[in-house]
């Protein structure tokens, strides 16, 4: 039996830009686990009331119905641990769980500063209500005022993935010689605004962008062949 994932979707159901389900969704194909997503907006609390959360991703596996990607990813490494490694152990995990927390607490605020408005754009007219009144009342200006400067930040940006370089430089995976879920929670960060937003986050000769396109051919390029705006 499949996986269920309600993963939080545009206007265009097969748009799916949020960057905690990619991680998720990663994540699922990374345990090579079948999974049938469902589309969810920000307005439908009710259809996932019953895993105790208002936000998604959320997965339902047999009886278990597990919320937020890192307690998802931390279930799925301990259910199926025949299935190739998420962590590559304990030492694997605590990096992995660092490079999760930096991604939220460096990585997403920035970004969102840049695509707020794009995100606004794409979403189903029942939910951009409700996201421009919590967004603006969290970020303190109207939408358009918070992305007016977009272009003179985006160096800024691009310069807060310095960390990732030095990595790369290194290694050619956040994890090491192989892809692990500390790749996987960085680049869901980077498929957000790659799904809703021009231009795009990176220059081309990034070492990031590099990265990124080894990140988007992994499993069959289920990320390349995601749906973008």
């Amino acid at each position: 039996m499949a996986i269920i994932l309600y993963d939080l979707a545009g206007a265009d159901p097969a748009l799916r830009f949020s960057p905690f389900c990619w991680r998720t969704r990663l994540a699922l194909a990374h345990k090579g686990l079948s999974v049938e997503t469902r589309p969810w907006r920000f307005v439908d609390k009710a259809a996932i009331a019953f895993s105790g959360s208002e936000k998604v991703p959320v997965i339902v596996d047999g009886g278990r119905v597990v919320a937020d990607s890192w307690a998802i990813a931390e279930y799925l490494e301990e259910a199926y641990p025949d299935r190739p490694s998420l962590f590559g152990g304990d030492v694997g995990r605590a990096h992995a769980r660092f490079i999760n927390a930096w991604a939220d607490a460096a990585l997403h605020p920035a970004i969102l500063r840049l695509v707020v408005r794009d995100v606004w754009s794409v979403l189903d007219p029942g939910d951009q209500d409700y996201f421009r009144a919590s967004r603006e009342a969290r970020l303190g200006a109207t939408l358009e005022r918070i992305v007016q400067d977009r272009e003179a930040r985006l160096g800024a940006v691009r310069q807060a993935l310095e960390p990732l370089r030095l990595v790369l430089a290194a290694s050619p995976w956040l994890g090491g010689e192989a892809p692990s879920y500390a790749d996987h929670s960085v680049f869901g960060s980077l498929q957000w605004p790659r799904c809703v937003s021009r231009p795009d986050l990176l220059a081309g000769d990034d070492p990031v962008a590099a990265w990124r396109g080894r990140m988007l051919g992994l499993f069959d390029g289920l990320a390349e062949r995601a749906a973008v705006a």
